[in-house]
């Protein structure tokens, strides 16, 4: 019984309730992957082509618009395909691979903000030092510690995925691959599977979070110590739109916890919309948040703009 179990796909699940109207559900959800391409896209050009912006910071930025974009590539072919064509199929190699990506990239994210507070820290303790601190090839082995961590961390958790047997149901709670999601339908000891994702998350998320709040605790009381109001004010500002950033990811991430958790009651709507806010608004307002907040970013855009319009 269970081999041939095991080998039947998985099936994934839109708005329950709601298949009728997938379909009207999908125009939304286009639009918002749509934004975030063009958004994410466009501040990967821009870093990329204008000089002006080839500074630590606008590298980390680039490093979370590719996260971003990496993320969403990642999740828009399933969510599209269930919404638009009813395709509720997945076969196990390509549900564990979408597992992967999803989990190893929400962890990159984190890794990123982390990176950022970093820079954000020592453009304001120790500015004189700032370019000597953070180097191209200082910020390429933060890039990289920050990619390997995300992504060899996930592997212990996703491998045994692919030699589970898959004896219950089939059918997951969305319309991407999630391991807490797979996990509950393989008939085997999911022991190590249930308490590794806990801890990973304690020492990468929490850890993260925590080391954030401690280095703007230290920014903060720099600020204070300048005398200039319009400096501290300037310095301040610097901080505003990775401070958004940060309470963006966060609060979903808490937020989709706390659902998980102690929403056991709350309807599956809730629970399904819940994980779409997670995966789609920090994509979706990152480029939006440093379009707004950051001058640099402005002024490369209407660079690019008045480059097209005189072309």
């Amino acid at each position: 019984m269970w081999s041939n179990n095991s080998a039947a796909p998985f099936l994934l699940t839109g708005f329950l309730g709601s298949e009728a109207i997938h379909h009207w559900i999908s125009i939304p959800f286009f639009i918002i992957y749509l934004s975030i391409l063009l958004g994410n896209g466009t501040l990967l050009v821009l870093i990329w082509n204008d000089h002006s912006l080839h500074e630590p910071m606008y590298y980390f930025l680039a490093m979370l618009a590719g996260t971003d974009l990496g993320m969403t590539l990642t999740t828009m072919p399933t969510v599209l395909g269930v919404l638009l064509l009813n395709q509720r199929e997945i076969a196990h190699g390509a549900c564990f691979t979408q597992s992967y990506f999803i989990h190893t990239l929400a962890i990159v994210e984190s890794g990123i903000l982390l990176a950022m507070a970093y820079d954000r820290f020592i453009a304001i303790r120790t500015p004189l030092r700032y370019n000597s601190i953070l180097t191209s090839s200082q910020v390429m082995k933060i890039g990289l510690g920050v990619m390997l961590r995300g992504f060899v961390s996930i592997v212990p958790p996703i491998l045994p995925l692919y030699w589970f047997p898959y004896c219950r149901s089939h059918v997951l709670s969305h319309a991407f691959c999630l391991h807490q999601d797979v996990m509950k339908l393989a008939c085997a000891d999911i022991t190590f599977n249930r308490i590794y994702p806990v801890i990973l998350v304690a020492l990468t998320f929490f850890l993260d979070a925590l080391i954030i709040v401690f280095s703007y605790v230290l920014i903060l009381k720099t600020v204070v110590g300048i005398a200039s109001g319009e400096e501290r004010a300037k310095a301040l500002n610097t901080c505003v739109s990775h401070i958004s950033c940060v309470l963006v990811f966060y609060i979903t991430v808490i937020g989709l916890t706390f659902i998980h958790r102690f929403g056991k009651h709350a309807p599956h709507v809730v629970h399904i919309t819940m994980s779409y806010v997670y995966f789609l608004f920090p994509p979706f307002m990152n480029p939006i948040i440093y379009s707004i907040k950051t001058k640099q970013i402005q002024r490369s855009i209407l660079r690019l703009f008045s480059r097209h319009s005189t072309a």
